[in-house]
């Protein structure tokens, strides 16, 4: 982990002193501090270099959406044991095929069919794909509306978690910058009820372009009217919130590494890295 120069500070205290005085206490001061420097303390402790905001992912940032996506899949596998009398193989050779199709996923919503519509397709191509057409009416739609109903069931923001958003939300301002299709992730923060911490929600899917490219930072930060290098970028993903932060030049990104892997050869290097989001305030006391 890369620690922050923080110069010199106050005994007990991780805040850089700025070198400013009132002749009437320089004398307290001077002794106070054995680097010699003098500080009025009527005067903030904050310098320009202050962090204002911060930016957050949302998938398996703040809420674990893959253990979700998990569960739904093994509530969804018993669904097509029953509906289609198949073996365990079988069934997880179609769970696979789906979560590979999801995960390479192209949804343009121009081509006139809705997220569900897109969804319930990759069901059945997976289906046909492993077992061939069925005898019986197809369960996709089933499996689908199974699988989509268990996940938001699951997904939820820990009470730990909405503790440490209420406690950022009172120093700083808070954006929630999450990439995927517009109804899928809204009813996924309708699910898991997390407005009320931030002061904007960005769905990339409701714009031209997502993270990592500039222009989605550099809507947030006209939102929050802020600059990039007053910001810090935090989320789980080295191609999409690392990439994106460091492009944007914000003041830091913050790498959730909850399998805590190398980082790989030829990506971005996060300035920080974290098991989890919880240990966000050790790395922005850093950063004062």
């Amino acid at each position: 982990m890369k620690l922050a120069n923080t110069g010199h500070l106050l005994k007990g205290t991780t805040i850089p002193i700025m070198q400013c005085v009132h002749p009437a206490v320089l004398p307290q001061l001077k002794q106070q501090y054995s680097c010699g420097k003098t500080v009025c303390s009527s005067c903030s402790l904050m310098d320009g270099n202050a962090v204002k905001a911060i930016l957050f992912d949302f998938d398996n940032t703040l809420v674990e959406t893959s253990r979700a996506g998990g569960q739904a899949i093994q509530k969804t596998s018993e669904l097509l044991k029953t509906t289609l009398a198949l073996d365990d193989s079988t069934v997880i050779s179609i769970c696979t095929k789906f979560k590979q199709k999801l995960l390479h996923e192209s949804f343009d919503p121009a081509a006139g069919k809705s997220i569900d519509e897109v969804r319930v397709g990759h069901w059945e191509e997976s289906i046909k794909e492993t077992v061939g057409s069925c005898s019986t009416p197809s369960p996709a739609a089933q499996c689908y509306y199974m699988w989509k109903k268990s996940r938001l069931e699951v997904l939820s923001l820990s009470p730990e978690i909405r503790s440490l958003l209420k406690q950022l939300r009172g120093r700083y301002k808070l954006l929630l910058l999450t990439n995927g299709e517009t109804q899928t992730q809204r009813e996924k923060l309708d699910a898991v009820g997390c407005e009320e911490f931030f002061d904007a929600i960005v769905i990339g899917g409701e714009y031209e372009e997502q993270k990592p490219f500039l222009s989605i930072f550099n809507l947030c930060f006209d939102m929050l009217g802020v600059e990039a290098k007053d910001c810090v970028m935090v989320g789980d993903s080295l191609d999409t919130d690392i990439e994106g932060g460091f492009n944007a030049q914000v003041r830091a990104t913050v790498w959730i590494n909850s399998a805590e892997v190398a980082v790989p050869d030829g990506s971005v290097k996060p300035d920080y890295t974290i098991p989890t989001v919880l240990e966000l305030p050790g790395v922005l006391a850093q950063l004062k």
